[in-house]
Parts: structure tokens; C-alpha cells; sequence
């Protein structure tokens, strides 16, 4: 077997359901789950349809590079959102389509890594921010290498400090991921961070890897986040060199199903990557590309989609402000909320201290238990590192549900509040 295999931890949502195993929630109140981070939006009709109407593409194997045309919607989506020139991408050597940004994160480690090398005691590293999509990590130890958490707390923006990594670390990393905007906190990585990163990518070689699959859902329309791509077309890198997105129209355009997405950027990455792949064999379904190429193309549903979101957010928070420390993220769908209250730092004086607990934990259980809503405990989306676990003290709340659910549950969270004060 893999030896990483056994250095792999339960993904968050086990350890969920064993928070709350054996407790009976209140049956006189609907559940709401606010967990996963799984769009609840329509797809949009025309995505379907196009399924349906070249549903005798199932009948012919798909290709690893995808149709041209789709590469070349990516390519210049790419290039109006980003503002990018059109001709500084190549879809025939720069875009890759992928299934899901999540086999994609996961496979660029494998293709990249080189862990022949390595000791025991001196193997590559992978850096990744602290709390973190866990596929991150699992990518990491299963390609042989050691993850490094660079912590994101609330003293910095919930942003990684690229500074606080010695050199020792940069020296023996081969890939660094980034999330921005962030999972769970929003945070959007500012142009003066990512130009750092590059710099630092110049200096020791290593890759990045964006995962910026929630970029298109943000708070301010005259103010979208930035992509790497952009800084360093910026930068004078108009080959992307080290440097590659990943995007997907899971939470773009509300088709988590389609598993459908796409990797950009250096093209001697992409080139080995895309022979990585002829042997994966994760080659998208013709149907899916050909909805997948009129989602790139189409706008209108991703403006409507912010739309949703931002009433929800709006909502929300009105019930929640005057009861706990909470604000709206710059983008994505999660509320990254505190769980300490005043005069109870460690956030269990109503319970008291449970064995293994965490102020997250016990948040999250004693809510599922009290209000029958269910949230994500900050602290299995994290890792112990530097002394502190970041994701402890908060909770994810991810605003997926219908607007009415996510009103009822703020008020069920703000009863639950005051029960703890």
C-alpha cells in the first residue's frame, strides 16, 4: 500500500457524523444542514439541455485534451475576466479541462512531485494553507512529500504569511497551493501577496497551484478578486511561468454534478500534465463539454447566482450581528464565525469541557443537539501547526440552502447564542 495512505486523516464530514452520533435533534424543528459546501441554486436550464441534446456524445470516447472549442471558451473567459490578452493564452497549449477541480488538485501533485530523492527525514514539501481543502494534503502525502501548514488567522486577514516560511522551507518545496478566495474564511489574496509568491516562485522553482474555484462569487460586482494568472500577465510573466489555476463550474454555475472544470497556465507544466493524464484516464464526457462550453460562455447566470448569495449573506448576518462577532466575507458562500463569546474564551462554560473538545466541537454538536442546524466544527478543516490550531474557536456555516432555511437557522443560531450568554 501507499505508506501515505495511513498518514491520510477521516475527511471532515466522518468526523462530523461521529460528533453527532447518538444525539437525538429536536423533532418539532426541520434540520438544516449548513455543512458542506454543496450549491443548492437551480442549474441552469440551458446546461441541461445541452446535456440532453448531445447526449449521443456518450457513444464516442472523449478525448483527454477536450474539443477544441471548449479549450477555446475557457481561454478567452480566461482572458475577459482576468484582463488578460487574447492572444497571451493558447487553448491548444495553456488550457487543460479537467473533471472537477478536486481530481485536478489532487493529480497536479502527483505529476509534479518528485519524491525520488527523498529520505525519510528530507522529503519534498508541499506547502498549503491552515485550515484547508483537505484534498490539499491528501495529494501531498500520497505523492510522497510532507505538507507544510501555513497558518491563516484572523490577526492576518485569514491570508497566509509568505514571509514567516524560512528558507530552509522554500528551499524543498516543489508545489505550493493557494486558495483565494478562501475556504472557509472568503479571504481574497490582494495583488501585492501574489506578486510576492511569484517572486519567491522565481527564486526557488517551485509551482503554484491557485485553487480559485470560488472566485465568480463575490460580494462586490465593480471589484472581482484577482486570479494568479492576472499578476503575473501584470508582472510581465506572460508565460505563466510556474504558475496554474484551477476553476471549475461547480459553484460558477451550480452544476457540482457536472464535475467539470479546467487547469490554465504554464504550458511545460501543462504538457506534462496532459501526458499525466492520458494515463489517469479522466478524459470529460462529450456532453459535458459541450454544456460545459456554453457555461463559460454565458454571464448572465453567474450575476443572478451573486444575487442569491448576497441576499442570504445580507439576511444573515442583520439576525446574527448584535449577538456574536460576525461579518460578510469579500466572496464565496461561507460564514467563518467565531465561536467564543465574552467572558467565555474557551466557549464550553455552558457545557463544560467535554474530552477532545474544542469551543468548534461543542458548538457545533450542542446546536445540531439543541436547534437541530448543522454546521462544520473550524477545527477539521485544520491542522495543529506552529504551536496553534487555526480552525479552532470557529465553525463553518456554509449559506447553501434556500433563503427562508438560511433565515431560520440564523434565528435558531441566535437563540442558541443566547443560551450559551
Amino acid at each position: 500500500m501507499n505508506p501515505g495512505l495511513a498518514q491520510c486523516q477521516p475527511y471532515p464530514f466522518e468526523k462530523l457524523a461521529q460528533l453527532k452520533h447518538g444525539i437525538v435533534a429536536p423533532i418539532d424543528k426541520a434540520h438544516i444542514a449548513l455543512s458542506i459546501g454543496e450549491p443548492a441554486h437551480a442549474t441552469p436550464d440551458f446546461i441541461q439541455a445541452a446535456l440532453f441534446e448531445h447526449i449521443k456524445g456518450l457513444g464516442t470516447y472523449p478525448t483527454t485534451k477536450g474539443i477544441p472549442e471548449l479549450r477555446q471558451a475557457i481561454a478567452d473567459w480566461l482572458s475577459f475576466r482576468f484582463k488578460i490578452s487574447n492572444a497571451a493564452i493558447n487553448p491548444e497549449t495553456q488550457v487543460l479541462p479537467v473533471s472537477g477541480t478536486r481530481e485536478a488538485l489532487f493529480s497536479i501533485a502527483q505529476c509534479v512531485v518528485d519524491a525520488s530523492q527523498s529520505s525519510l527525514t528530507q522529503k519534498p514539501i508541499v506547502i498549503m494553507p491552515n485550515p484547508f481543502y483537505q484534498i490539499y494534503e491528501g495529494a501531498a502525502l500520497l505523492a510522497g512529500a510532507e505538507p507544510y501548514f501555513l497558518n491563516t488567522v484572523a490577526a492576518l486577514g485569514y491570508l497566509p504569511d509568505f514571509d514567516s516560511v524560512p528558507e530552509t522551507i522554500w528551499r524543498r518545496c516543489q508545489l505550493i497551493f493557494i486558495c483565494s478566495p478562501g475556504n472557509p474564511s472568503g479571504a481574497v489574496m490582494p495583488p501585492a501577496d501574489q506578486e510576492k509568491l511569484i517572486r519567491l516562485s522565481e527564486q526557488y522553482g517551485f509551482i503554484i497551484a491557485s485553487d480559485e474555484c470560488y472566485s465568480e462569487l463575490y460580494d462586490d460586482e465593480e471589484n472581482p478578486p484577482i486570479g494568479l494568472l492576472q499578476t503575473a500577465y501584470a508582472m510581465g510573466n506572460t508565460t505563466f511561468k510556474r504558475c496554474l489555476v484551477f476553476h471549475s463550474l461547480s459553484k460558477r454555475s451550480n452544476a457540482p454534478g457536472l464535475r467539470s472544470g479546467f487547469v490554465a497556465g504554464d504550458a511545460d507544466i501543462l504538457r506534462s500534465y496532459f501526458q499525466y493524464r492520458t494515463y489517469q484516464g479522466c478524459a470529460m464526457p462529450l456532453p459535458t463539454q459541450q454544456a460545459s462550453l456554453l457555461a463559460w460562455q454565458d454571464e448572465a447566470h453567474v450575476i443572478e447566482n451573486r444575487k442569491l448569495y448576497r441576499a442570504k449573506f445580507t439576511a444573515f448576518i442583520d439576525i446574527l450581528s448584535d449577538v456574536c462577532d460576525i461579518s460578510k466575507p469579500k466572496a464565496s458562500f461561507y460564514v467563518w464565525l467565531k465561536t467564543t463569546l465574552p467572558g467565555d474564551p474557551q466557549g464550553w462554560r455552558k457545557y463544560g469541557k467535554l474530552p477532545g473538545a474544542t469551543a468548534d466541537t461543542v458548538f457545533a454538536q450542542q446546536l445540531f443537539a439543541k436547534e437541530n442546524v448543522t454546521v462544520l466544527p473550524g477545527s477539521y478543516l485544520s491542522r495543529e501547526a506552529h504551536g496553534i490550531n487555526p480552525g479552532a474557536y470557529h465553525v463553518r456555516i456554509a449559506l447553501v440552502a434556500p433563503l427562508a432555511d438560511c433565515i431560520e437557522a440564523a434565528h435558531r443560531i441566535k437563540n442558541f447564542i443566547n443560551t450559551l450568554n
